[in-house]
């Protein structure tokens, strides 16, 4: 049988695959979400010439299945780390490998993708051959354990914590908000030791220790503790049946590394760490008829679609687009400040220096705890402007980063603004109410 004729025979699982040499090395390892159609790839007439090279020393192809495609990353990780396969090495490009780090720096261990040459107190997991990978798993395992990321040092006798307000990711239920004083140490360091034995892939362990823990709370009264525990089994019997994290994205993938723009965005607005949570708005209408805005979310650089509102202007007639910003402005941080959310690191309106001007305007009539820093963006030379104390262009490069993370944010708020005043127009066509 052929290598070509064995992949073909490979299942359609998540898993890992091991190229051996004809002395039986391990020459390269790699991770699929489908293992027949992945390793069968190889064999296809376009391969790059680095890959064709590598086949012409593969003599054997094995493949150990996995649960999930989270799983399939984890466990490639570990068997590079233990093999050192030579491909591997020379495939990553120079580069040093991303790694899973919990700290150790504080009462409550955060969870951050850090690289080999970091230096930070922490428990180090993997090498990672892909960043983006490992922080798309991250996001997915933060659903499960709910365990911070951010950049926070948190002391169990800061009794201060029961004041500070957390952030969204508490709001949506991926973190348990230590910050805040939300969850105990031990019951948060116990989240966190689930992670730990996820990551060492002692799942049946996992699953009794977390059944053993919610009959514990359920029967000392604990309901809430016992419901969050019922839930992290549940969600890992979901993992299991629904096999890859892109699934579990709030939204799509932009089209550049959003921690490289969140990076720059810091840098040039000379802000004290990376921005987290970012709105954007637009105005959209038909010959002033049908005027909606929309609001779209992200966080961590991608889209949070369940924080996307949308809304149908009320107060204005006509094409009056800035009285129409007025309008989602007043609405948005109203419901905020009612709501006690978050407010936005950064509030982008789709326009130039005149519509930034106006959404300024807007919010200092209002009383709100915290100020975003306010932006524009002018879609015919994409220009960035900031509001500081008057609208000033931010200049950067085309092809920059943090432009391209911003042009992704107010093309998105257009999508949205589109989709729903084309919901309208189709309702008042066809004479719906």
């Amino acid at each position: 049988m052929t290598l070509r004729e064995k992949a073909a025979t490979f299942p359609e699982t998540p898993g890992v695959y091991i190229m051996k040499d004809a002395c039986g090395r391990v020459v390269y390892i790699g991770k699929a979400k489908s293992l027949r159609a992945r390793v069968s790839s190889y064999f296809r007439g376009d391969a790059e010439p680095k890959v064709r090279a590598m086949m012409e020393q593969v003599a054997d192809i094995e493949f150990l299945e996995a649960l999930s495609e989270v799983d399939a990353l984890i466990v490639e990780a570990r068997l590079v780390r233990d093999t050192q396969p030579k491909y591997n090495v020379r495939l990553k490009d120079d580069k040093s490998f991303p790694l899973l780090a919990i700290t150790r720096f504080d009462d409550f261990p955060k969870v951050w993708t850090v690289h080999e040459t970091d230096d930070v107190d922490a428990e180090r997991l993997g090498p990672f051959l892909s960043g983006w990978e490992l922080r798309e798993a991250v996001k997915v395992l933060q659903r499960i354990f709910k365990f911070a990321t951010c950049r926070l040092e948190m002391r169990e006798e800061d009794d201060k914590r029961r004041f500070f307000r957390p952030c969204l990711l508490y709001s949506i239920g991926r973190c348990t908000a230590p910050c805040a004083a939300r969850i105990s140490k031990e019951d948060y360091a116990a989240n966190v030791e689930s992670l730990r034995q996820f990551l060492l892939g002692d799942r049946s362990k996992l699953r009794g220790d977390l059944e053993r823990r919610m009959k514990v709370a359920a029967k000392q009264l604990e309901y809430e503790r016992a419901a969050e525990l019922r839930d992290q089994i549940h969600a890992l019997e979901s993992l299991e049946k629904r096999g890859t994290p892109l699934e579990y994205l709030e939204g799509d993938i932009t089209p550049i590394d959003p921690q490289d723009g969140l990076e720059e965005l810091a840098r040039v607005l000379g802000l004290p760490a990376k921005p987290r949570t970012i709105e954007g708005i637009d105005i959209a209408h038909l010959a002033g008829e049908e005027t909606v805005g929309s609001l779209v979310s992200f966080l961590d650089g991608v889209p949070f679609k369940s924080g996307y509102r949308r809304y149908r202007i009320r107060t204005v007639t006509g094409i009056d687009d800035y009285a129409s910003i007025r309008e989602v402005v007043r609405r948005r941080f109203t419901r905020l400040k009612e709501e006690e959310r978050v407010i936005p690191d950064i509030f982008l309106i789709d326009g130039g220096a005149g519509h930034l001007q106006c959404a300024v305007d807007e919010l200092a009539k209002m009383d709100v705890a915290r100020r975003p820093v306010m932006l524009s963006l002018a879609k015919r030379e994409e220009t960035l402007y900031r509001h500081d104390g008057q609208p000033r262009e931010v200049r950067l490069e085309k092809a920059a980063p943090a432009l391209r993370l911003m042009m992704y944010v107010r093309d998105e708020a257009h999508r949205f603004a589109q989709y729903y005043h084309h919901l309208l127009r189709e309702k008042t066509l066809f004479g719906e109410s």
